[in-house]
């Protein structure tokens, strides 16, 4: 935590993985990689509440030019863009699975990634499956768990400082954007 940011603000204390966990399933340049290359992103578990963290981090992440694919059992269409019942169901190509569903459910879902050949398994803030981190690097996926894919775009695109979030970069320039 830097000189003046509060607890709540601070980004490393969102995290429950112990800190060598941390290094390999949360390291910066896999995060800024996967922002940088992925264009299309599948979220399983979307919820069709706008009020709902997934609806919110979908939204965010269409604005910001992300292609979003739905995955959801039983709707139709979710912000616009059709939504599948599962992975597989998906006709294109996906770049990350981004998950919002319990951490029991997920292995399931890291096969389905390897299945129709996803670039990364991303579990988001507070799930957490070494089952499925497994699953998904034997598959050749990289991992992402434990971070919400919407806090670390705005960390890594300049935009969270504005919000009073430690983000961790230290800088007196202008913000760069990372990709």
């Amino acid at each position: 935590m830097g000189p003046g940011s509060g607890p709540a603000c601070d980004l490393t204390l969102n995290s429950i993985l112990p800190p060598a966990l941390r290094e390999k399933y949360q390291h910066p340049a896999v995060i800024r990689k996967v922002l940088a290359e992925s264009r299309t992103i599948a979220i399983v578990g979307l919820s069709t509440d706008r009020q709902k963290a997934s609806h919110f981090v979908a939204t965010y992440l269409q604005y910001a030019g992300y292609r979003i694919i739905p995955v959801h059992p039983h709707a139709k269409e979710i912000l616009g863009e059709r939504a599948y019942p599962d992975l597989r169901s998906i006709p294109e190509r996906v770049d990350v699975v981004d998950v919002f569903r319990p951490a029991h459910e997920c292995p399931e879902y890291a096969r389905q990634a390897v299945e129709i050949g996803a670039k990364t398994l991303w579990l988001q803030l507070r799930i957490v499956s070494l089952e499925a981190a497994q699953i998904a690097e034997a598959g050749g996926l990289q991992v992402v768990m434990d971070r919400c894919l919407k806090m670390e775009h705005g960390r890594y695109n300049g935009s969270m400082h504005w919000v009073g979030m430690n983000t961790g970069i230290i800088t007196a320039r202008r913000a760069r954007r990372w990709f």
